[in-house]
């Protein structure tokens, strides 16, 4: 589904991505991780059109991601759920909701999706008057991830979603990500719990200042030394 051929991503003079290859086929959950600075929010950025590769080919179901501006990318079935939420803070629920669906026309459509996203995070139904700003930092990651399934994306990004949450809604949150996906949307994900991300993932990417290192498995790469004593306090 999605596939990419030494792609290579500066900020400036700071060669953020030197060469990164990999791939997520359809019905999967991949997972990237590495430590602060390994480059894995910057690649979910440059998959979504916000940062464009210096040197390197991106596909998307065949088709080239790389000039492709950011808003073209959603239509095309790709959303991002960024670091740290981004609600809209003065926006109620439902119009947080309403704003993932902005670029369909099928009312029926959305009115399934809306429904879909209420059972999946009941909590938001329940708070669907309410002003996203002033919801909890669980819900608010809930909210974020129900507005980009309002797109109804093929793919989901999906960036450090357990960022700040305590232990009992990291476990909900992920539970949620293995029921989408076994509700047909593929997923990758960044994240920074390297644990929960490798119990969850079919598959798993290692970075280390730019460049994959390892990949394979999640199973293998979770009992695998290396991989423990950096990333598993093992």
């Amino acid at each position: 589904m999605l596939v990419l051929e030494d792609v290579h991503v500066y900020y400036g003079a700071i060669h953020a991505l030197k060469g990164i290859s990999f791939q997520v086929n359809q019905g999967e959950i991949v997972t990237l991780i590495g430590s602060n600075g390994a480059g894995k929010s910057t690649s979910l950025k440059t998959i979504s059109g916000l940062l464009r590769p210096k040197q390197g080919k991106m596909t998307f179901n065949g088709e080239d991601l790389g000039s492709i501006p950011p808003q073209n990318v959603v239509a095309k079935g790709i959303s991002q759920v960024p670091e740290g939420r981004r609600v809209f803070a003065n926006m109620t629920v439902m119009e947080n909701l309403d704003m993932g669906a902005f670029l369909r026309k099928d009312k029926s459509g959305i009115k399934k999706d809306v429904e879909r996203v209420f059972e999946l995070f009941p909590r938001l139904k329940e708070r669907k008057s309410q002003v996203a700003g002033t919801l909890s930092g669980g819900e608010q990651q809930m909210l974020a991830m129900g507005r980009a399934l309002m797109s109804k994306p093929q793919l989901m990004l999906l960036d450090e979603p357990s960022m700040g949450l305590a232990p009992i809604l990291v476990k909900q949150i992920f539970d949620i990500i293995k029921e989408i996906n076994a509700q047909g949307t593929t997923i990758l994900l960044v994240e920074q719990n390297a644990h929960m991300a490798l119990s969850v993932a079919n598959r798993a990417y290692v970075l280390e200042t730019g460049k994959i290192v390892l990949g394979g498995e999640a199973k293998e790469l979770a009992a695998s030394e290396e991989v423990r004593k950096a990333y598993l306090g093992g």
